[in-house]
């Protein structure tokens, strides 16, 4: 785990962001007031393979999947899952098809087994960390061709593997789905994979915009609350959507095998 500091920081992206989303505002800022911990890695099949063994944890009704034989569109596929989500992983390849309900239990779980308090992060904590101190569009600055050397994204190895409806990267980081964390530069915090590899489920209910959104970075849990925030892109991702300020959202039963978590924790 890393300890980040307090700080203020601006959260969602400007107008002349390109790419950007609607959801992406308005700007506003946030004041995280206490240091808070953060996992240097997303959780791996290794690690989640150790709760679903302690537990029984069930492995749910399968996973969405980029197609069979790379048939170019998702489809639902009831005999995948984190085991087997379409492609090869190695242990230390970030844990995918799991859902909303699934980060959580591993979270409550792991407190348990510790004795510390584990959970998501809120959706303004993940951006916090992603950004690292940055106020650019992306942690490493504007040029997406640079993404290779800190993430794995929709590159020129998946543009080879995968056929995908996008604009692919114009560098080439080697992987064609998820890679084991740790494999790319960490960003400025000394995290790794904040963008790319796989999305990370957050504590937060997606909301269309900011408005009203908790100036202190506390989880906004309010309102309907059907679809959760995911953050950071993943292996499939193109230019637009591996920005800092880029919003995911899932129903909470989705799984999908660009799809993970990583873990924060609070400090007494």
């Amino acid at each position: 785990m890393v300890v980040l500091p307090p700080g203020e920081f601006v959260m969602g992206s400007p107008l002349t962001e390109v790419g950007r989303d609607s959801d992406e505002g308005p700007r506003h800022q946030v004041r995280l007031a206490k240091s808070f911990a953060v996992a240097k890695y997303k959780v791996t099949r290794a690690e989640y393979a150790a709760f679903v063994k302690a537990t029984g944890h069930a492995d749910g009704a399968g996973c969405w999947v980029w197609g069979e034989h790379f048939s170019g569109r998702w489809q639902a596929d009831g005999n995948k899952s984190w085991r087997d989500p379409g492609f090869e992983q190695t242990d230390q390849d970030p844990v995918v098809c799991v859902n909303w309900d699934d980060a959580k239990a591993y979270a409550v779980w792991l407190t348990q087994k510790t004795g510390k308090s584990f959970r998501l992060l809120t959706e303004a904590e993940s951006e916090y960390a992603a950004r690292a101190g940055s106020t650019s569009s992306r942690p490493w600055g504007e040029d997406s061709r640079a993404a290779c050397r800190y993430a794995n994204v929709a590159d020129q190895t998946a543009e080879a593997k995968v056929q995908h409806i996008g604009t692919w990267i114009e560098c080439d980081d080697g992987y064609a789905n998820t890679s084991p964390v740790g494999v790319f530069l960490p960003n400025a915090f000394g995290l790794y994979d904040t963008i790319g590899n796989a999305w990370e489920w957050v504590e937060d209910c997606y909301h269309e915009s900011y408005e009203g959104a908790p100036p202190d970075g506390r989880a906004w849990t309010s309102g309907e609350c059907s679809e959760h925030v995911a953050r950071g892109g993943s292996w499939d991702n193109y230019p637009r959507n591996m920005r800092s300020a880029f919003r995911y959202r899932a129903a909470p039963p989705t799984r999908t095998s660009s799809l993970g978590f990583r873990l924060g924790r609070t400090l007494q």
